[in-house]
């Protein structure tokens, strides 16, 4: 992993990222951030303000972890990006069902639907209001 010292939020958030292909990488990658305290954002809503850690930390990976084999219905990930794979310290996670475009070189990338980082991450917009399965979803964790 590259040196990130004096890089705000945002140039990190557009630095080199590894992809998690497979799903047994993401089960690999989750285990190591549940080791850890971790900012958890979901794009649209207001950036968290702490970090989450032990069970909560666990509960919120383990949903996350269900809705994308859930929604995302192939043999592979892919959908989930890490600035290093084994010593993480952010990590893109997209929405399978609001993905957008992300590879084309005509148009904005849409941004992921999920930030993880041991950083306080920057406020991101997204391009459009944040579906309501979505905000339902998240909501399931605000008690």
């Amino acid at each position: 992993m590259g040196d990130i010292a004096g890089l705000d939020f945002n140039q990190r958030l557009q630095g080199k990222f590894v992809g998690i292909m497979q799903w047994q990488q993401l089960d690999e990658l989750w285990g190591r951030v549940k080791t850890g305290a971790w900012y958890f954002y979901q794009i649209g809503e207001e950036p968290p303000t702490a970090t989450l850690s032990g069970d909560e930390l666990a509960r919120r990976l383990d949903a996350l972890g269900e809705l994308l084999r859930r929604e995302h219905d192939y043999s592979y990930c892919g959908i989930v990006y890490a600035d290093d794979a084994e010593n993480p310290t952010l990590i893109k996670v997209y929405d399978p069902s609001h993905m957008g475009s992300s590879c084309s070189h005509n148009a904005t990338p849409s941004p992921p639907g999920w930030l993880l980082s041991t950083e306080p991450p920057a406020r991101i917009e997204r391009l459009a209001p944040t579906p309501a399965n979505r905000r339902r979803w998240w909501q399931l964790f605000s008690s």
